[in-house]
């Protein structure tokens, strides 16, 4: 099995935070030494222009027409006062227009770049990068004016530095600049380390408070201590433990009220068939008691099964858009033998209604509505069903022309093992009925029906939406 991974909040927060604060600090480390070391270039830059135009002064024409050449003398005091210290060494070499050297060191490559179209001096000077032999060199290329009387040249000095000196410096920029940006990152992080853990505060000492709970504490949770962020998913929470409280008090309550009702046809089996080994009645009239005992538990059995089924079908929410009208004539000729026996005027009307709804749950919930109804019809009495759509609904209507019900009753009878008759029947096939309905978004009532002022039975209807999605 894949291994499950949690997420830490207050992790998420620190990760959250401080990682875009180190990729900033980083780019801005970055760009900050870069941007100080094009700064000490131009400073080291502007000592090799400074060397160059002090050489290219020192720079003279001898001689006139096809004979004038250039000529000078530079002694090395001239570099030494632009040298910074013994860390770095200076080199010259003058040529004429056409690169043939003249003076100084002959190893440094004459220069074959061109002039920038703006640079950052008046002068015709340019700055690159070379090699004098095995070293690393800055190089300051100018092109020099030379003037002697009537004869007029340009020369070209290049003047060399090792770079010694400069990557000196660079590393010592870098190494004071990370140092900052570290002692800068460890202080944001203190502070978000800090501002994290009071953050989260109330959300441990939320957790410790829930975990030391009893384990049938279900009662609401404390939100006086709580940020206004929490009070949601805390509210929410408390409405989620006061449905489950709900929930669990009826389970318990039901459970109580199913055994008790179990264990009174169960003990009746038992003195039933003691009464048969005496036999205190006929063969055959204790095993009628016994199976009329054994129908009854079985009915009583099934229909906590069936409570049970709805609450599944409820979570699962596996509906599907069918007619209720092929269900409703299925039912009623299912139970046609029960209308015949009573001899009941029996009428029957549908017509075509969508719904939104699990087939056995439109079974059987027309099933104990029906069968409820031929109960407590009188022999020869009536029997009328109505399916037909009002309006956004389906509404069917189950007529009987039994003794009706008070007011209370209409209330009582929607209980779990309430029954107007206890002799007939274990009481939950009205409160199986209304699970139903409500697990598919419906309504269901009781209603008498009157002729003149006078009872002439009960209406049971039911009505579910066509239009709009169960919400259970």
């Amino acid at each position: 099995m894949r291994e499950v991974r949690h997420t830490s909040l207050r992790r998420s927060l620190l990760m959250g935070i401080l990682l875009p604060i180190v990729l900033f600090v980083a780019i801005d480390t970055l760009s900050l030494y870069r941007q100080t070391l094009n700064a000490v270039n131009t400073a080291y830059d502007r000592t090799l222009l400074a060397s160059a135009k002090a050489i290219g002064e020192l720079i003279e024409i001898q001689g006139s027409a096809e004979q004038a050449q250039l000529r000078t003398r530079i002694p090395y005091a001239a570099l030494e006062a632009f040298e910074a210290d013994n860390r770095s060494r200076m080199t010259y070499r003058v040529s004429d227009a056409t690169g043939q050297w003249i003076d100084g060191a002959q190893d440094l490559p004459a220069w074959q770049g061109r002039l920038p179209d703006q640079g950052p001096y008046a002068a015709l000077v340019d700055f690159y990068d070379a090699r004098l032999g095995d070293e690393p060199v800055r190089v300051a290329v100018l092109l020099q004016p030379v003037a002697t009387g009537s004869e007029r040249t340009m020369a070209m000095v290049q003047v060399a530095e090792t770079l010694e000196l400069r990557e000196t410096l660079a590393r010592q920029i870098l190494l004071d600049t990370l140092l900052r940006q570290a002692a800068l990152i460890a202080v944001i992080a203190g502070v978000v380390l800090f501002v994290v853990q009071r953050v989260t505060r109330p959300v441990r000492r939320l957790s410790q408070a829930l975990s030391s709970r009893q384990e049938d504490d279900l009662s609401a949770i404390d939100e006086a201590d709580l940020p206004r962020e929490l009070r949601p998913l805390t509210q929410a929470a408390s409405q989620v433990m006061q449905r489950l409280e709900h929930l669990l008090e009826n389970q318990k309550k039901f459970v109580r009220d199913a055994a008790h009702q179990l264990r009174t046809p169960l003990a009746v089996l038992k003195l039933q068939v003691q009464s048969a080994r005496r036999g205190d009645l006929a063969p055959h009239l204790a095993l009628q008691d016994i199976e009329a005992t054994v129908d009854r538990a079985t009915q009583l059995a099934n229909q906590m099964l069936s409570l049970a089924k709805i609450e599944q079908l409820r979570q699962q929410k596996d509906y599907q858009w069918l007619d209720w009208a092929p269900s409703v004539r299925e039912i009623a000729l299912d139970l046609s033998p029960l209308i015949a026996a009573k001899s009941l005027d029996f009428e029957i009307e549908t017509q075509p209604c969508t719904v939104l709804a699990h087939a056995w749950i439109l079974r059987e919930m027309t099933r104990n509505l029906l069968d409820n109804a031929i109960r407590y019809c009188p022999v020869g009495g009536s029997l009328r069903i109505d399916l037909r759509q009002k309006g956004a609904h389906a509404v069917l209507r189950i007529a009987d022309s039994g003794p009706g019900m008070d007011a209370a009753q209409g209330t009582r009878l929607f209980q779990a093992f309430a029954t107007e008759r206890p002799a007939s029947g274990s009481g939950l096939g009205l409160t199986i009925a209304r699970e139903m309905v409500l697990a598919l978004g419906g309504e269901i009532s009781l209603e008498n029906r009157f002729e003149a002022s006078r009872l002439v039975g009960l209406d049971a209807l039911i009505r579910l939406p066509m239009t709009r999605s169960v919400t259970g």
